[in-house]
């Protein structure tokens, strides 16, 4: 038994198999077409929409080219569709469009590229992603085969992580790693920094942040004044994310990075937590950051709070009220759930997203962007 899954494939009337590289976890594919710079965009999108994978072996950017027709046929699709799918509240809008982008990528994801051991790509005009594989992949063994989808999020993540993301509440850039959450938006950021720490901290300046993805509230703590600070993340990627990130910003010494889930040992004046904002099923790891299945960070953080403030202390709760206007949970089951861990709200700030999405009408769930408010929770034990 191979450690590893496997795609095969018949070409030129010999079987042959190789390593299946996806980030995401899906299967190979069971189907494999041999694919060159002769194969139309039509054949292309009725082969991977019917579940058949295509394994080019033309030119690169031929290849490159064939991906964006395959997406311009996909977004005009729904339209022919939209009568027979029309959602009659925002839980059914949310589940049909996440459908609807689940069955996009995995038809753009049918279109594979080979790969040699050193994670170069033996096809015509390719370009050097060795190093942006390298930092997803590790070290390269054997040859595989891989998704050009993937590969593109590859080397646009490492692209980020080179050039960085400018925070304004820091002064400095973050380096978000390939699936870290990256702090895209920074209202939340600036909620972290701008609500008054607990008195407490004054005699015990000990605090934790629980799920520290790119380590940046972490750094925002140790920006005003926090001494000790411990960050946790289940993901040895975030942690080694968070450990470049604050090491470039030279606070690494005030902070301790633990693989955990959720808390660490011990107790802190200030905990800090931003878990996912939407309580639905991640559908590849690399989804655990945006989505929280039946809540479990979120309840987990409330329920472990009070076990681990110190007298004084305050839990502060980064959250969106997108899934209030998803339907996906309403605003009385969170208090009740505050309420059921034997804490007490203190106060809470409120700020208005700007992102774009926010202000784009074309977005399928437009109504609750629109209405969103990302609000940072003072708790304390009753």
């Amino acid at each position: 038994m191979s450690k590893y899954p496997v795609i095969k494939w018949n070409e030129a009337g010999e079987e042959k198999s190789a390593r299946w590289r996806s980030e995401k976890k899906t299967p190979p594919p069971k189907h494999v077409f041999i694919a060159d710079d002769r194969m139309t965009a039509d054949t292309a999108f009725r082969l991977a929409s019917e579940g058949n994978a295509l394994l080019w072996r033309g030119d690169f950017q031929n290849a490159r080219q064939l991906l964006h027709a395959i997406i311009r046929r996909i977004d005009k699709k729904p339209q022919k569709r939209k009568a027979k799918k029309t959602a009659s509240t925002p839980a059914q809008a949310f589940h049909l469009h996440r459908l609807a982008q689940s069955q996009r990528a995995r038809t753009l994801g049918m279109l594979l590229l080979p790969f040699d051991a050193d994670h170069s790509i033996p096809l015509r005009r390719a370009p050097d992603a060795r190093q942006a594989c390298d930092d997803v992949y590790g070290s390269g063994t054997e040859p595989y085969i891989a998704s050009l989808r993937e590969l593109l999020g590859m080397v646009g993540a490492y692209e980020w992580r080179k050039n960085g993301m400018n925070i304004p509440t820091l002064e400095a850039y973050i380096h978000p790693h390939y699936g870290v959450f990256a702090p895209i938006r920074n209202e939340y950021v600036a909620l972290v920094n701008q609500t008054q720490l607990p008195g407490s901290t004054k005699m015990q300046s000990v605090a934790f942040d629980i799920g520290t993805g790119t380590g940046i509230l972490a750094a925002v703590l140790a920006k005003r004044g926090i001494q000790r600070i411990v960050a946790t993340d289940h993901d040895e990627r975030a942690l080694n994310c968070a450990r470049e990130n604050l090491t470039r910003l030279g606070i690494i010494e005030q902070v301790d990075l633990t693989q955990t889930d959720l808390f660490p040992e011990g107790r802190a004046s200030l905990i800090v937590c931003n878990p996912p904002w939407i309580p639905a099923r991640p559908s590849s790891p690399l989804e655990h950051a945006i989505y929280d299945q039946e809540n479990r960070m979120l309840f987990g953080y409330l329920n472990g709070l009070s076990a681990h403030l110190l007298p004084g202390g305050e839990g502060w709760l980064i959250l969106s009220d997108i899934a209030e206007h998803l339907g996906l949970r309403t605003h009385d089951e969170l208090l009740a759930a505050i309420d059921n861990a034997g804490l007490q709200v203190i106060d809470k700030s409120d700020v208005k997203p700007q992102h774009p999405r926010a202000f784009d009408a074309n977005d399928p769930l437009h109504t609750a962007r629109a209405a969103e408010l990302t609000s940072l929770w003072q708790l304390t034990t009753r």
